[in-house]
């Protein structure tokens, strides 16, 4: 079944969720699919302080675990599926004006295949992704070659 994504209304917005994950305030339940993505995003293009390859790792177990989280065999941080989407949303950003608000870069991502939460499944096997060598470390796909960086 394929989810809506629930699109930001502003700047502000994305800008605040990505911030508060980072000081580790936003609450569980804002941290969706949507709002990983858009946090993504956002230090991609505003915090060039972070390298989201190099960081989200630490800072997503950091906020995990700041929400009573865990970051296990079976839950909390994935690595392959960090580094799929961060190789998706590089593609979706190389594709769009970089002029464009930061609000229309996001929605675009969201509503772009990439940006469904099924889309790394077009390159993995859903036994392959949900590894306990997925979350812990990087696998390349078994069902088709990703797109270039």
């Amino acid at each position: 079944m394929a989810h809506e994504p629930r699109l930001f209304a502003t700047d502000a917005a994305i800008r605040s969720v990505g911030e508060r994950m980072l000081a580790c305030t936003l609450p569980k339940a804002e941290w969706t699919h949507e709002a990983h993505l858009a946090t993504t995003l956002w230090l991609l293009v505003e915090r060039p302080d972070i390298v989201p390859e190099r960081d989200l790792p630490h800072l997503i177990r950091r906020y995990n675990e700041s929400v009573g989280g865990v970051n296990s065999d079976t839950e909390g941080y994935h690595e392959t599926i960090t580094q799929v989407y961060l190789r998706a949303i590089r593609g979706v950003l190389a594709r769009t004006d970089p002029a464009l608000p930061l609000v229309e870069k996001v929605n675009a991502l969201l509503q772009a295949p990439e940006g469904r939460r099924d889309w790394p499944l077009l390159f993995y096997s859903a036994e392959r992704l949900f590894s306990v060598e997925a979350r812990r470390g990087w696998v390349e796909p078994d069902v088709a070659e990703m797109p270039a960086r």
